[in-house]
């Protein structure tokens, strides 16, 4: 019987699964959202919840308690230095899972699972700066039939 075992084991070995878990914290940290299978997700979801209510603590020991779960130095510092500053009150649902149907491949009920946390704003300056490049972009001219026959 499995009582008081919380951990989905997900088909995977105790090192795969610890590995998928940091890696897939990581992409969502850096990507705000992913799209996986719904076991999955809902496995992602407490390890995501314990990362955020560490980087809401913002000290240090909390940023290597969180390093040693995470292991990528990029999705440490967007977490604590980005996402932290948002979730200032809430003290849970840090995340949202929506179903999107099944996989086509296989049929595997697929989710997307996503941090809540405000989409960055463009500042004017960037928008400014990749219309100027858009607009700077000269077109190449058509090469025109009747220049090449000259005869």
């Amino acid at each position: 019987m499995r009582h008081g075992k919380k951990t989905k084991k997900l088909g995977r070995t105790k090192e795969h699964r610890e590995a998928m878990m940091a890696n897939m914290a990581a992409s969502l940290v850096t990507c705000r959202r992913i799209q996986t299978t719904v076991p999955k997700a809902k496995a992602i979801r407490p390890f995501i919840d314990k990362l955020a209510t560490l980087a809401k603590r913002g000290d240090l020991s909390a940023r290597r308690l969180a390093a040693a779960r995470i292991r990528d130095p990029r999705a440490l510092k967007v977490l604590f230095d980005e996402h932290a500053s948002h979730w200032g009150e809430r003290n849970s649902g840090f995340t949202r899972i929506v179903r999107i149907g099944p996989r086509r491949g296989d049929g595997a009920e697929m989710a997307v699972i996503e941090l809540l946390v405000p989409k960055p704003q463009i500042t004017e300056e960037k928008k400014e700066k990749g219309g100027a490049k858009a607009a700077g972009r000269k077109k190449a001219p058509a090469k025109s039939t009747a220049a090449k026959s000259k005869d």
